[in-house]
């Protein structure tokens, strides 16, 4: 960089632009609000620096020299790139034809998604949208190299760079074909039911309800195999948990012949209830209320379409949110104590916090 740069004051480009455009000492300070005084002071420090006269005083005006025509175009251009560089980045939904790379479960997919969709339609009709699975996917690794933009899961632990903002919370429920005819699910009626559950690697074992990989933990297991045991300990029988999927997409064909009943997130439940001939029970325990939350990288600070975009997935959560889970529950005779919950961890939560109030 040459010594005339490092000595240049920005100010002093700011009003060799303005005189340039009004060809008058007066108006060009009236233009950028400096006195007269000033912006001749300005000029003459320009002047020496530049070793140019750059402006000559005529009856018709401040007449531009050789030089200073040379420079005007440079320098209007490199200030208006200076002015780009430094302004907050605005992004217009309306006119925005970008593509928003979204990690998501099969789960999420299918009760956020559909009204997603008709906000986007409605909202910014030219945007686009790429689902990711979350299964198997290194999300901190994408969140870094920015091939997706957030995602969205149940995180019991967040690196300290990252982000999370509530979407919903959900408790488990249990599914069956609509020719078994359960009534009221009690504890012996649960126990004489083969059962299917989802894991994220479709292991059945208990001892993985969590994974964890470059500070991010996630739960394994949906649905809360504590819960069940507790409920069934010291009991002679007990429901048999039959198979273990590595995704929901399977289950209501599983269900079809009647033989398997299935434990899932109630969300997703009321889902498949309304588009497959299924049936949802309340499970005849409490278990942990899940929290279903938006994930994004700190980098994205002050970036208009990621903040636009998390607005769009709590909008598109919003009928996810009422107290449907406490509703339900006072049906059940439940323990008193307040049920667990399945969330992000201390560090998150603050951050969550922070994310709600200030907004996404």
């Amino acid at each position: 960089m040459s010594t005339l740069i490092n000595r240049l004051d920005l100010n002093l480009l700011r009003v060799f632009d303005a005189v340039m455009e009004e060809r008058s000492v007066l108006r060009a300070g009236q233009r950028i609000c400096l006195s007269q005084s000033a912006v001749s002071h300005a000029l003459a420090r320009l002047r020496e620096m530049i070793g140019d006269e750059l402006f000559v005083r005529t009856t018709t005006g401040m007449q531009p020299t050789a030089r200073a025509l040379q420079m005007a175009p440079l320098i209007r251009e490199a200030w208006k790139s200076l002015e780009v560089a430094i302004e907050l980045p605005r992004f217009d939904p309306r006119s925005s034809t970008r593509c928003f790379t979204v990690a998501v479960s099969d789960f999420v997919s299918t009760v956020v998604v559909p009204d997603l969709l008709g906000l986007l339609k409605r909202e910014a009709p030219l945007v686009d949208l790429a689902l990711r699975s979350d299964n198997g996917l290194d999300l901190i690794e994408q969140l870094d190299l920015g091939r997706i933009d957030v995602a969205v899961g149940a995180f019991t632990e967040i690196p300290d760079r990252y982000r999370a903002s509530p979407l919903f919370s959900c408790d488990d429920v249990l599914i069956v074909h609509r020719s078994r005819r359960l009534g009221r699910l009690t504890r012996d009626t649960l126990a004489t039911l083969s059962i299917a559950t989802v894991s994220m690697h479709g292991g059945g074992g208990g001892a993985d309800r969590f994974v964890s990989a470059r500070g991010l933990g996630r739960r394994s297991e949906m649905f809360d195999r504590l819960a069940l045991e507790r409920a069934f300990r010291g009991s002679k029988r007990k429901p048999r948990l039959t198979l273990s999927l590595a995704h929901f997409l399977a289950v209501p064909s599983l269900l079809e012949d009647g033989q398997l009943a299935a434990i899932v997130p109630r969300p997703l439940a009321a889902v498949l209830a309304r588009v497959h001939p299924l049936s949802m029970h309340e499970l005849p325990y409490g278990t942990a209320v899940t929290d279903v939350v938006v994930l994004w990288s700190e980098r994205s600070l002050g970036d208009a379409a990621q903040d636009w975009l998390r607005r769009m997935l709590t909008e598109a959560t919003t009928s996810l949110r009422p107290t449907a889970i406490d509703t339900a529950r006072t049906t059940l005779t439940l323990p008193t104590a307040s049920l667990p919950r399945i969330a992000v961890g201390a560090r998150a939560e603050r951050r969550s916090a922070a994310a709600c109030s200030s907004g996404p």
